[in-house]
């Protein structure tokens, strides 16, 4: 069976209202890959009924649809869900942000986006004409905060220096192998939310030393770990991805999870520093 978009059944005033640091509900679900339409809008529902209240999603990611479905399915309210998505690198151009973001609105039949993000500043991303679109989308009422993803700080103050509208948040690969301190102390003064994806470095970093002795140690999973230590670094937001109830709770659950100096200043011990998401591959190559 198609999942068809979902219909729409709220008002526009029932949208979450302009987010805070402070409000970007922590942990999200990542929806990266989740792209078969049943499983992702099971997911989705599931994850609500859990406890999760931040639902990221992306045009590129082919699955706003099966997303709104979920959305729509579950019992939770619509104000307290935070639902955020990107615009394609390709659909960056103004006109095409705003068309665009309408079929991104209409695929997961809502009247608006509480976060949209810029994907990435590639292919059709001019700062000067790019940013004044969301600024756009924000008077019009279709979206409730703009973010930024895979900015350097350096594109992020650029990015402030145009923007009418705050960032909120800036989105980018964020794990123990990949710490993003100057990004980290960047939110901070900025006041935006750091939203760490791939935040489990892909399952990759489960067999690192350090993980493992910490996980041993206090009787977590290396997942459990690894988003207790995002947690750890505030302003982060960890968003990470799974499918089955059981990593659904268990990443949740994470969020309780309070480390202990011993066992931060462990994992920032780890020596092997590097980025697991390489750019190149990405669809508009």
């Amino acid at each position: 069976m198609t999942v068809e978009p979902a219909q729409q059944l709220w008002e526009p005033a029932q949208c979450v209202d302009s987010m805070t640091v402070e409000t970007v509900p922590s942990p999200g679900l990542g929806t990266s890959g989740n792209d078969e339409p049943q499983q992702c809008a099971r997911t989705v529902q599931t994850a609500l009924d859990i406890g999760y209240r931040h639902v990221d999603t992306a045009q590129m990611y082919d699955n706003e649809a099966a997303v709104g479905t979920g959305i729509s399915q579950s019992p939770v309210a619509r104000e307290e869900v935070f639902v955020a998505s990107k615009v394609h690198p390709r659909n960056l151009a103004p006109d095409d942000v705003l068309e665009t973001t309408r079929e991104s609105l209409d695929r997961l039949g809502l009247d608006a986006l509480d976060l949209l993000y810029v994907h990435w500043p590639a292919v059709a991303y001019d700062p000067e004409a790019t940013l004044p679109a969301f600024d756009d989308l924000v008077d019009r009422g279709l979206v409730r905060n703009v973010g930024v993803s895979n900015f350097s700080p350096a594109l992020i103050e650029e990015a402030a220096g145009i923007l009418d509208a705050p960032i909120r948040a800036c989105q980018v690969e964020m794990h123990p192998l990949l710490p993003q301190q100057e990004l980290v102390a960047d939110a901070r003064e900025r006041g935006y939310a750091l939203v760490a994806y791939a935040p489990l470095g892909q399952t990759e970093i489960f067999d690192t030393p350090e993980i493992r002795t910490v996980a041993e140690r206090r009787d977590l999973t290396p997942a459990q770990v690894c988003l207790a230590w995002l947690d750890a670094h505030e302003p982060v937001v960890p968003i990470p991805k799974a499918t089955g109830e059981s990593h659904l709770r268990e990443n949740f659950e994470a969020s309780t999870i309070q480390l202990s100096d011993e066992d931060i200043e462990t994992i920032n011990g780890i020596e092997d520093r590097r980025r697991l998401v390489d750019p190149s591959w990405g669809p508009w190559n």
